[in-house]
Order: C-alpha cells, then structure tokens, then sequence
C-alpha cells in the first residue's frame, strides 16, 4: 500500500496535458480534494518517526482516486490520517513538520505559474485564485490590512478533521514557498494559529523565526506589504501565459459545485465581514434568484450552507482553542453570546459548552 501512494504523479497538472487528460478529468474529484503530495509528506514524516504508514493507512480506511494518472485523497481523509500520524508519534507539531515537506515543485503546475509571475503579489493571488486546482476543501486568501500584507488559510469543507493541523501544515508549507522567492532566510513578521498553545512551542519559532500568535480566529502569515511588489527573479513571461492558459483549460472541465463555490467564498469571508446573498451572487456575476435555484436544485440554500459554515468555524474554535464563548460569538458577528449559544443549540442539540466539554474528553480518550 506504502509504494502504491508514493507513486502518484503529476501527470493531469502537466503543462503537455492532452485533450484526453481534459476529457478525463472532466469526471471530476471529489469536491473535498487534495492532490496526493500531502500523503507522501505525511509518509515522509511517519517514517521519520519510524511508524509503518501502512498500519495508519488500515485505520483510516483510507482510499485513493486516480484522476488521469494522479492520485487524490479527500479533506475528510487527509484529516484523519493527519490526526492519526499525530497521535501515533505523540507530536503536538505533526502539521508543521508535514508542511516543511512542501515545495514550490511539488504544487505542480501550480507552483510553475508562481514562479513565472511577475511580483511575488503576481504569485500569491495566483494561488489565492487557483488553489481549487491543488486542493478542493479550503480557501487562501490574500489581504492588505494598511501597511501589512495577510495570506491566509482556511476550511471550509463542515466538520472537517484536524483543522489545526490543517492549518499549521498549510502555513509551513506557504513560508516555504515565500523563502523559495525571498530566500532561505525570509521570515513573517507574526504567525496567527487557531489552536491552543502546545507546551513547547521551539519548533515553531525555530522553523518561522517570528512571533507565533496561538489561540487565534484564523490561520495566517502577517508580513509587510511591500513585499508583494518584489519582482521574481527569472520569472518568464511566456512560460506564464502558456501554464496559465493550461491551468484555465483544466478549471474549465472541472465540474461546476455552486455550494462548493458558496461554502468557500462565505468561509474566506465569515471571521471577517460575512456576505449576503445578493453580494455572493454579485460575485459569481448570476443574479440572485439564479444563486437560489442552483442551490435548491443541490439540496440546500444559501441560509443552510451559510449556518453550516459559521458551525464548522464555531466547532473548530471550540475544539482547538480556548477562547471564550464571548470571544468566538463576537468572532461570528453574533449580537452577544446568548445568541450564539441559542444558534448553536438549534444546530446541534447541546450547548457550544456542553460540545467542548465532551469534545475534550473524546480527545482525551
């Protein structure tokens, strides 16, 4: 089983993907999908451990889908056997040490656009737009906040698994990218964790060399924003415009997913301004009725789809950090807590203390 998912390549993000790999591909992943690379950095890191990934593989009950040759894995899986590898090595950190196993390389065509582009702000908003085509189950933002420029990582498949260990992997990997550009030596100026503060943070002040802020509402590198007007040196413009055209021409046969598309456009937005339906339509250039219809015919609506967010991020806060139920209700634009408990009851049946409380002990079982 361990050769068989080390051996996923590259083939559909290839920049000579023919018409039949378009065809192929066009039968579409799962929506909540990651490109293998993540299972191979997870493999990397067990055998470090000297843990067999084979037996994780058994307990997750883990399957892979071969999509033109690559093999893909699902959100629900990856988080799985993510929490696994982290309990099996007894490592807080297993996130970060998986994402120090990206490369710009291994984000594929991806990572070839990026490198192309003109400025590294050319290169982020390449993967804030396109990050569907790597990984279908979260969203990357990219933000200027006055003099400070915000890339950040979010979830938004529901009750996804191992959300902070989602999310450190995600921003390990993203510094590597930006060292990648900036040089070995680059560093943010904080880094923003939704999780609880582990008894040694060392490994994380020893790979970001910044201040890490835990216990936060997102996950997120801080850096000023000048860096994103550095040019990328020996970028290529030609290169760019043909990966950039391949890129389009596999986006354009993946099948369309208006609550995909919903769901990760209310999650980038949710912790900060939350959008209206009108606003969301706008956005996808369709008129609101036409939003509506799409989604009844997919079995919901914007206001399920909109509560199912704000409860997987209600959750993940719930789980993973200690902040107070005042803290997160205001995270939610809830008008006070009473409110956000009397949502929370509706959706769930229990009380979000009552969920933490017996979270916790699971954990701890």
């Amino acid at each position: 089983m361990s050769s068989f998912v080390l051996s996923g390549c590259n083939r559909s993000l290839s920049a000579t993907a023919g018409a039949e790999e378009l065809r192929e591909l066009a039968h579409g992943p799962p929506i909540d999908f990651l490109h293998i690379n993540a299972v191979q950095a997870i493999c990397s890191v067990l055998i470090d451990f000297g843990i067999d990934p084979n037996r994780l593989f058994e307990q997750d009950g883990i399957s892979t889908l071969f999509l033109d040759g690559t093999e893909v894995i699902s959100f629900a899986s990856l988080g799985r056997l993510t929490a696994l590898g982290a309990h099996c090595s007894q490592c807080p950190h297993f996130g970060l040490l998986v994402g120090q196993r990206t490369t710009l390389a291994s984000l594929g065509l991806l990572g070839v656009l990026m490198r192309n582009s003109e400025t590294i702000g050319d290169a982020l908003r390449a993967l804030e737009a396109h990050h569907g085509l790597m990984n279908r189950g979260a969203v990357v933002g990219v933000s200027i906040d006055s003099t400070l420029a915000i890339v950040s990582y979010s979830l938004y498949q529901p009750d996804a698994e191992g959300v902070a260990l989602h999310c450190e992997r995600a921003l390990a990997a993203m510094t590597n990218v930006l060292r990648a550009f900036c040089g070995a030596d680059w560093a943010p100026d904080e880094v923003l964790l939704p999780r609880s503060q582990p008894p040694d943070t060392t490994p994380y002040r020893d790979f970001f060399h910044a201040h890490i802020r835990f216990e936060e509402e997102i996950a997120a590198l801080v850096f000023p924003a000048r860096l994103l007007k550095h040019p990328i040196e020996g970028a290529n413009p030609v290169a760019r415009k043909v990966v950039e055209r391949r890129i389009q021409q596999l986006e354009a046969v993946i099948p369309a997913d208006v609550t995909d598309e919903l769901r990760r456009r209310l999650r980038a937005t949710m912790t900060q301004k939350p959008l209206s339906a009108q606003q969301v339509a706008r956005m996808m250039a369709i008129h609101r009725r036409t939003l509506s219809r799409r989604l009844k015919s997919e079995g919901t609506s914007f206001r399920l789809v909109a509560n199912e967010t704000r409860l997987g991020i209600a959750k993940q806060l719930l789980a993973d950090t200690t902040l107070s139920l005042a803290q997160i209700s205001a995270t939610l634009e809830f008008s006070e807590p009473a409110a956000f408990t009397h949502a929370f009851r509706r959706w769930t049946g229990t009380t979000p203390s009552a969920w933490r409380k017996e979270n916790q002990a699971q954990e701890k079982s």
